[in-house]
């Protein structure tokens, strides 16, 4: 009995999941709403978690350190939470001693501020006839008296009725006033007091205990998140985290190196110039560039307005003006570069996005966090293939090969940009490099696009003029031919995006001193092919970039040997054409031609071993 069921259990198939269908837009739009609204309603509990989060990344690091000396896990914990607490304290301590110390010599400087505002107040007054603020008041007076006679507007008082005004030496009326005492009590007069000020006391408790708590149950929040994430693909998981926390990991230290390197120099800078409390501004400058965008400007704001108190003249606030831009461009353009690299793998127009929709959902946190929590988004969208729009928005990857930009600038006929992106990549590995990697690919990808009915014939066209011209741009200096060498006709086989390719192999032979002519596929027609000369040429290059088109190039094949005769040898170039695959055998065995080729090095060497080249080299001897 137990063995029939077996048999039964074992013969019964078994269901297999269907896959879930993939989501629809309106479901996307929708869940991204619900995501942005709790975001934005939730901010009084998420913005502890994200803050806790973010110590967490950096902390992580040194508690595991502290941990392999055998300090133990809650010492370890709580050790590095006291220290980092302490720090802050006592940097608090340090500005709020610094600021008081501002304060109270303030006052010795309102002389200096009175003066230079007088000094500004007479230039104003001085320059021209009545100086122009003067002249600026009154044109603006004329102008509102004659609106106001143009509309008939008058001001209250001149329409006001005679009765309605007070007779002279009449005595007004008392008006009665009466006080009414507020019934709130002393709770509610000290939680308006100190409401304001309790919210980020209980702010930074409530990430102290979230950080405190993470940090104890680091693995055990690690094993949750992959849980939800999926455990059925753990090394995508896992690599997905190790990578977004190796990334804001990165940020972060480089954002403090960063910002000690900014923070030093302006609290030399200003001492050795003579700016009041110097330690306070350096310090302010180090924490506030952690704030993207608006952090190094509020920092520089302050010395600089004090810098006009302090001083009699205007040597001193341009000093101090000199030195936060010069220090500001010395960390944007050498420090940062050098540092960061690819620390974040963010896009320049991602950071100001982000610093954007943060700022909007949590207000100045928000932009504090801008930058970690975009790396987060990013990482998912690498790792996780519904998520994949967001690398595409935010990330710094190319989105598109060279090919394909080379490809689009040539469809919208923007050859300018198409010239930059062909001179980039033949600076990295000349001619050769760019027509493998990025022009036969270019006119390859029109070919296929072509054969899929994506390509009309103006954008064949653009693309293979554009291509042309391309060529021409880029091998202009190259001296042609003597008209005494042999000469190799390549022949665009099907249409003119394959005579753009034999164009390149053309530009390709020239300066090995051969004479190549590029000529269409209508010249090698059936009606055409007798207006070509049948002698003195030395090769044939076919060139097509769909390998699949033998029945056409074994006709054309046939075609070629009866005008130029056996003794001319053939060339069939198979751009698209794998090298490695059987390709080059089976084009032989199929068309009948002397030799195959799939790439321009292949073209150059086929044509060596035809006997070509060495053609040419024999000419050169008896001349050197």
């Amino acid at each position: 009995m137990a063995e029939d069921t077996a048999r039964r259990l074992q013969a019964r198939p078994i269901p297999v999941p269907k896959a879930a269908p993939p989501a629809s837009t309106q479901t996307t739009l929708l869940v991204i709403a619900l995501v942005v609204a709790t975001l934005y309603l939730g901010s009084d509990i998420l913005v502890p978690i994200a803050l806790a989060v973010l110590l967490t990344f950096v902390l992580a690091p040194i508690v595991s350190r502290l941990e392999r000396l055998r300090l133990g896990r809650i010492p370890s914990v709580l050790a590095v939470v006291v220290l980092v607490f302490a720090g802050i304290a006592g940097f608090g301590m340090v500005v709020g001693g610094q600021i008081a110390d501002l304060a109270n010599n303030l006052p010795s400087y309102q002389q200096n501020v009175h003066a230079k505002l007088d000094s500004l107040r007479s230039r104003a007054t001085s320059a021209g006839s009545g100086g122009v603020v003067q002249q600026a008041t009154e044109a603006f007076r004329d102008l509102k008296q004659g609106l106001e006679q143009v509309t008939g507007d008058t001001p209250p008082a001149a329409t006001a009725p005679a009765s309605a005004l007070p007779a002279p030496g009449a005595a007004r009326e008392p008006v009665p006033v009466r006080i009414e005492q507020d019934g709130s009590d002393a709770l509610t007069i000290i939680s308006d007091v100190l409401g304001p000020a309790m919210a980020p006391v209980a702010t930074a408790g409530m990430v102290l205990v979230f950080t405190i708590f993470m940090l104890l149950q680091r693995e055990d929040l690690r094993d949750r998140l992959i849980r939800l994430a999926g455990s059925g693909d753990l090394s995508r998981t896992t690599e997905a985290m190790n990578d977004a926390g190796e990334r804001v990991s990165r940020y972060l230290l480089m954002q403090c190196v960063v910002n000690v390197t900014y923070g030093l120099p302006i609290g030399v800078g200003l001492w050795l110039i003579g700016v009041p409390n110097p330690l306070l501004w350096g310090l302010l400058s180090t924490v506030l560039r952690f704030i993207p965008f608006l952090g190094p400007a509020i920092a520089a704001a302050f010395p600089i307005l004090l810098s006009f108190a302090v001083d009699g003249g205007w040597t001193l606030p341009l000093l101090c003006i000199a030195l936060f831009v010069a220090v500001e461009l010395f960390s944007n353009n050498v420090v940062e570069p050098w540092l960061y690299g690819s620390a974040t793998g963010l896009s320049s127009l991602a950071i100001i996005v982000a610093a954007v929709f943060w700022t909007t959902l949590w207000g100045p946190v928000g932009l504090l966090l801008a930058t970690p929590l975009t790396v987060c988004l990013v990482v998912l969208g690498r790792h996780v293939p519904q998520l994949h729009f967001l690398e595409v928005m935010l990330g710094d990857r190319p989105v598109l090969p060279d090919e394909a930009k080379l490809y689009q600038r040539l469809l919208a006929r923007d050859p300018i940009e198409a010239m930059e992106i062909a001179e980039e990549k033949m600076s990295k590995g000349g001619l050769v490099e760019a027509g493998h990697g990025l022009l036969i690919p270019t006119l390859s990808l029109a070919e296929q696009d072509r054969q899929r009915n994506r390509l009309n014939p103006e954008g064949r066209q653009a693309v293979a003029e554009g291509m042309v011209a391309l060529l021409d741009e880029m091998m202009e200096s190259s001296p042609p031919a003597a008209e005494d060498t042999p000469l190799v006709l390549c022949i665009g086989a099907r249409n003119d995006l394959d005579e753009a390719a034999a164009a390149l192999l053309g530009h390709m032979l020239r300066p090995r001193g051969l004479r190549a002519d590029v000529i269409p596929c209508e010249k090698v027609s059936v009606r055409s092919i007798a207006a070509l000369a049948p002698t003195g040429v030395s090769a044939v290059v076919l060139s097509y970039l769909n390998p699949s088109a033998l029945s056409h190039a074994r006709r054309l094949v046939r075609r070629l040997r009866l005008h130029f005769g056996p003794n001319v040898p053939i060339l069939l170039c198979l751009w698209s054409a794998h090298p490695e695959a059987e390709a080059p055998e089976h084009a032989i065995s199929q068309t009948a031609a002397d030799r195959v080729a799939t790439s321009l090095t292949g073209a150059v060497t086929q044509l060596e071993e035809l006997g070509v080249l060495a053609a040419v080299e024999a000419e050169k001897a008896p001349q050197a």
